[in-house]
């Protein structure tokens, strides 16, 4: 049971990483304003602080995997 609840985490702990990076990348995008026109609607078009607001979640999201994916268990 430990061994299958392990390989499940790490599954569920990798694709939230996922999910964190790309979440970054597209406020990354509206940030810089780059990126299909329907997503560059709202408060965060052409705001620079969210392009850098995206990075750090980006670097998170890519911290989460590395760490999930190098750690025994």
């Amino acid at each position: 049971m430990g061994r299958a609840f392990n390989i499940v985490m790490r599954i569920f702990s990798s694709l939230l990483g996922l999910l964190v990076i790309f979440m970054g990348l597209v406020w990354i995008g509206q940030g810089l304003h780059i990126g299909p026109e329907a997503i560059m609607r709202g408060f965060m078009v052409s705001d620079p602080k969210w392009a850098l607001y995206g990075a750090a979640l980006a670097a998170l999201g890519v911290g989460q995997v590395i760490w999930t994916n190098t750690r025994r268990g």
